[in-house]
């Protein structure tokens, strides 16, 4: 990238000085931003030349000196020329510490990025949350994989990064992973935090991310009807497997919990204080923000089914919790046995209640979002599609106001 460069030499008057020769200092300025070092000479004020920047006069001492400088102008140049070729980053520090002889180890986007999750690590219980940290080990190891298909590297100095290299992470993230688009969007915002911290510490000069426009689509929600629903509650199941999973999938239809917040759900996460009836009150796994739910009869049924359960009387757990693929597996038969044509993934059961469950029953988005444990109403605006049946009843009841 093209710099304003220039070099200028001067003297500079030590502390109590009163009078006697000055050392002769070399100022380096690059765009605007200067840095400078002493040239281990001194000279009399009064035979400096400071337009030129020499010493004046035509002995063979004086031109011994100008040559002395004119010999650190050019390795300052050849420092410049060779910085360029190799496509390094330029500034008045970097080109003075080529001059001296100081190779700096080059800024390296792995090491940034794993110092950057270990310092979100520290935070967490503060002002970071498990889940967040999650998507930045995850993209790590994107970041990690990419380098190594693209360029056969384990790291790269982050000089290095431009918008070609942020066009082909996109594109290796949507081809050989196969992300979907809003998948890929997200890794890469992940990934454009960390290009940010290195610009904001001066290690790149230029941002990548100047043109990339990647957007999310909004997507669809899916969720179960009330029909689906009934169809799961009142099925009889001869495998214990498949009915363990089916009630643990109602469970979090009828509370909202995601899988790693029934997992994880202990009995000490259940009260009575607030009015008597029994409420859920913990924190999301995945945002560490404060939930709370008021349990429903039907999810009361359900944990008192597995209350004496031996995975839940040894660890205080309130369900037995087969592994996420385990359970989404087993989903699939499930769904297949009750001629439920949604593809069922555990997380539609969260999706479920906060439709079917409460929105198409009159419950306030307000207390949804609460239950679900959200930080912005505008989260539990994406997951409430309304119903059509919600509509239906609206609309009855607008009838109903204009008809009297």
């Amino acid at each position: 990238m093209k710099t304003i460069f220039s070099v200028l030499f001067y003297l500079k008057s030590p502390r109590n000085y009163v009078s006697g020769t000055k050392p002769v200092y070399m100022r380096i300025t690059v765009d605007g931003k200067r840095s400078e070092l002493s040239t281990g000479r001194e000279c009399e004020p009064s035979q400096w030349v400071s337009s030129a920047g020499r010493m004046k006069g035509t002995k063979e001492n004086v031109k011994t000196f100008n040559n002395y400088l004119d010999t650190l102008r050019a390795q300052v140049d050849d420092a410049h020329s060779a910085m360029i070729k190799a496509d390094e980053l330029i500034t008045a520090e970097t080109l003075k510490n080529r001059f001296l002889g100081k190779d700096e180890h080059p800024k390296m986007l792995i090491e940034i990025f794993q110092d950057h999750n270990d310092r979100y690590e520290k935070l967490i219980g503060n002002s970071g949350s498990k889940g967040t940290l999650s998507r930045y080990r995850i993209s790590l190891a994107h970041t990690q994989r990419f380098l190594q298909w693209r360029y056969h590297l384990k790291d790269i100095p982050v000089r290095k990064i431009d918008h070609q290299f942020v066009v082909d992470y996109d594109y290796w993230l949507r081809s050989e992973r196969n992300c979907g688009n809003n998948s890929a969007v997200k890794y890469i915002r992940n990934f454009k935090k960390i290009v940010l911290i290195c610009l904001d510490n001066g290690w790149i000069d230029r941002n990548p991310f100047m043109k990339y426009k990647g957007k999310t689509k909004r997507v669809q929600r899916v969720c179960l009807e009330q029909s689906d629903l009934d169809r799961l509650m009142y099925k009889e199941f001869a495998s214990s497997r498949l009915e363990q999973v089916r009630d643990i999938f109602l469970f979090s239809c009828f509370t909202g919990l995601a899988y790693v917040d029934v997992k994880k759900l202990h009995r000490n996460h259940l009260t009575n204080r607030y009015d008597g009836e029994i409420w859920i009150v913990t924190n999301r796994q995945k945002t560490d923000v404060p939930t709370r739910v008021p349990l429903l009869p039907q999810a009361i049924d359900l944990m008192r089914k597995y209350e004496y359960h031996p995975k839940c009387a040894n660890s205080g757990l309130v369900f037995p919790v087969p592994s996420n693929q385990k359970v989404n597996d087993y989903l699939k038969e499930i769904a297949e046995m009750c001629g439920i044509k949604t593809e069922l993934t555990f997380h539609i059961a969260r999706h479920t209640f906060a439709t079917t469950v409460t929105l198409a029953n009159d419950v306030p988005i307000e207390s949804v979002s609460v239950m679900l444990g959200h930080s912005s109403i505008k989260t539990t605006q994406e997951y409430a599609k309304v119903l059509n049946i919600k509509l239906s009843k609206d609309m009855q009841a607008l009838k109903a106001k204009i008809g009297a």
